[in-house]
């Protein structure tokens, strides 16, 4: 990054960035269910569910850590020129984006805490991105990058 202190994302790009990666998301998760699909009859009844939810939650997991480690981005990231860096600007560490991960499903079974953190946040950061030590900032240099 060459601006040491990129300006913050505002709200209303991360929201709409949010809905784009919702799309994007029920596909990533459709074709990983015909994946768990064929290893489904193998496992116990009562186990089938349970592992199912925890395999999407990996997915997911997967994916957000591997784009925000690779850039700070995801395709809907980048579309709508956000990106997540550390707190010196610079692309976040597999740790940083695990916590930031972990953190926001905490965040959303709270109800969306995290997010309305936000609100009231001096900087208007998610609480994830507190504990992680990560912040979401407009990308200057546009999606085409």
């Amino acid at each position: 990054m060459d601006d040491p202190a990129p300006k913050a994302a505002s709200l209303g790009r991360r929201l709409g960035s949010a809905c784009y990666e919702a799309l994007l998301l029920a596909a990533i998760l459709f074709a990983a269910t015909w994946v768990f699909l064929a290893v489904q009859p193998l496992l116990r009844a009562e186990l089938a569910r349970p592992l199912y939810q925890l395999y999407l939650l990996i997915v997911c997991g997967a994916y957000f850590i591997y784009c925000w480690t690779r850039g700070g981005q995801t395709l809907p990231m980048k579309t709508w020129r956000i990106r997540i860096v550390g707190r010196a600007g610079e692309t976040p560490t597999t740790k940083q984006a695990a916590l930031r991960y972990i953190s926001a499903l905490l965040s959303l079974a709270l109800a969306g805490g995290g997010f309305l953190w936000a609100l009231i946040d001096r900087d208007g950061q998610f609480l994830h991105d507190r504990l992680a030590g990560t912040r979401i900032v407009f990308d200057e240099r546009g999606a085409g990058s």
